[in-house]
């Protein structure tokens, strides 16, 4: 890629496209041309920068600014008045306030917010996702290169176990030791798997990370498939991200195109085959055995463990499973070294950690942030703070399998190991931030609920746990519950990690021990006053509902 003085990114998701993207695009390739600016200045198409009323829009760097949306008819002006004349055209520009916290790190790169550090998503938003030339420039494919001619697939797994790089699908467990058993266990043929399957309410990182920097991902495969020993990798997507397939597909026939993939990768012996395995839409395939039995054709429902994938995963062989943002980290770690990565971070859990943020507060979106930082300081700092000056009440953490985090734990660190001694877990990464108004007995409600739907019914704990939960809920926030509902689900809650098959089941019952943990005030009002404190329940109604009186 040659060296430009500005860079032009205009959004191709397909909201864009259909309110004219295609046309933008044409009339920015000619009116560049006609300006004589084809030299100075490169054009690229950019994913989801959300806000839907503001599309298509244009990012110009090294500015940073942001126009939208844009219109065919606007180009000319645009490119004139910015590109020619170097001034901001303020008329086109879109206001930072309207546009989702997924662009906050446009004016974070200005100084106007503090920079995140962004290891994950450092091309996402810069590169021309559809471009491997792009990926290029920025480093990419280095990482493979140099660890297939310059290292031994061990020196590979030392370098990730020093670098205490851990699971970012919730678990936290580390990866180079997840990679030490699969490349240790007999086999004739071992697979890599990516988990793609995203489908926890709230969460949407990994649709990020694949819709704009899918050769990282396809990087990370052929890296883990070298570590591993493995000769074939299987990107497992989430049947909705339809535009996620469309690029890592693009992503793989380029690779394929250029030697990066298929046999002989960077003149040596290893070779290695990338395909893409389109999810169903069951929630519960997200565990990564039932995301297995998926994969060889048969039902989404988890495995009895042991064995493990490690040692007999797809069609019985060693297999590696990883998350989509544990395997975006891979390259960085392989170009940049271990001490780098543990620059980020805290001890224990270095690097960053990529958030969805949403709920009560004034910016919403996505965020990548060094591991250890506060509750407080992602309200403050990057969510601009509470809604309507509202109060902060509560956080879940990791969607609906994550913990209710209260406001007295938003200064505890949010690494694995704080929050695990704090009796919480960190989960996956989405960040629903709750003001006063948000009642516990309703969140959980809803929570139970669609866990009670997702079950796969497999194990009676989880199938039927769940829906008595929700029963017992239900009657609390009617007004018809009784103290005793209490320990009857408390009791469900502490035997369902014990009983369940899955991580579904044995997380079913968290939202249940926080709340009786951390808010059984409120609870016992629904049932000691008939009250619900937040206004939430039918109950509130019926408590001041008032009757006229005769005189």
């Amino acid at each position: 890629m040659k060296n430009v003085r500005a860079m032009v990114l205009v959004s191709t998701d397909p909201l864009s496209l259909e309110r004219g993207a295609g046309e933008v695009i044409a009339n920015f390739e000619k009116e560049i041309e006609a300006f004589g600016l084809q030299d100075e200045v490169s054009l690229s198409a950019i994913g989801d920068l959300g806000r839907s009323d503001a599309c298509p829009f244009v990012i110009i760097y090294p500015e940073a600014v942001v126009y939208g949306p844009i219109t065919p008819a606007d180009v000319h002006f645009l490119v004139e008045e910015h590109l020619y004349k170097g001034r901001v055209a303020a008329g086109l520009q879109a206001p930072l306030k309207e546009m989702s916290g997924r662009i906050a790190w446009i004016s974070a790169r200005k100084g106007t917010l503090p920079a995140e550090q962004r290891i994950v998503l450092e091309r996402a938003g810069v590169i021309d996702p559809y471009s491997i030339d792009d990926y290029l420039t920025y480093d990419g494919y280095s990482a493979l290169g140099h660890a297939v001619t310059e290292m031994t697939p061990q020196q590979v797994i030392d370098v990730l176990n020093k670098s205490g790089l851990r699971g970012r699908g919730g678990a936290g467990f580390p990866t180079g030791l997840k990679w030490s058993f699969v490349a240790k266990a007999r086999g004739d043929q071992k697979y890599v798997i990516c988990n793609a399957d995203e489908s926890e309410p709230g969460t949407f990182k990994d649709r990020l990370i694949l819709e704009g920097d899918p050769h990282s991902i396809v990087e990370a495969m052929a890296i883990a498939g070298y570590a591993v020993g493995a000769t074939e990798g299987i990107i497992y997507v989430r049947g909705e991200y339809s535009l996620a397939q469309e690029r890592l597909r693009a992503a793989i026939l380029q690779a394929k195109e250029m030697g990066l993939l298929g046999k002989n990768i960077f003149g040596t012996d290893f070779e290695f085959e990338l395909h893409i395995h389109s999810g169903a839409g069951a929630y519960i395939c997200g565990e990564e055995t039932a995301l297995i039995e998926s994969i060889e054709g048969k039902r989404g429902v988890p495995r009895a463990r042991p064995p493990f994938p490690t040692t007999a995963g797809l069609w019985g062989k060693p297999t590696l499973v990883n998350n989509v943002e544990t395997l975006a980290n891979v390259p960085s770690i392989l170009r940049h070294g271990a001490d780098w990565f543990h620059s980020f971070g805290t001890t224990s859990s270095p690097g960053t950690k990529v958030y969805t943020i949403m709920g009560n507060v004034n910016v919403t979106g996505l965020i990548e942030v060094p591991m250890g930082i506060t509750l407080r300081e992602v309200i403050t700092i990057y969510a601009k703070g509470m809604k309507g000056f509202s109060n902060f009440k509560l956080a879940q953490t990791g969607g609906s399998s994550g913990s209710i985090i209260p406001a007295a734990l938003q200064d505890t660190p949010m690494d694995y190991d704080s929050f695990a001694k704090a009796g919480v877990a960190l989960g996956s990464g989405a960040l629903l931030i709750c003001d006063e108004e948000t009642c516990v007995v309703d969140l959980a409600r809803v929570l139970l609920n669609f866990f009670r739907k997702e079950s796969c019914g497999k194990c009676n704990p989880c199938r039927i746990g769940s829906q008595r939960l929700w029963e017992i809920l239900n009657a609390i926030s009617e007004g018809k519950g009784t103290l005793a509902d209490l320990d009857t689900m408390a009791q469900i809650a502490d035997n369902l990690p014990n009983l369940s098959n899955c991580g579904l089941g044995q997380t079913a019952g968290t939202p249940i021990k926080d709340i009786l943990k951390y808010f059984r005030a409120e609870v016992e009002a629904h049932i000691r006053l008939n009250v619900c404190p937040a206004g939430v329940c039918p109950m509130h109604e019926r408590s001041y509902s008032f009757q006229p009186v005769e005189l």
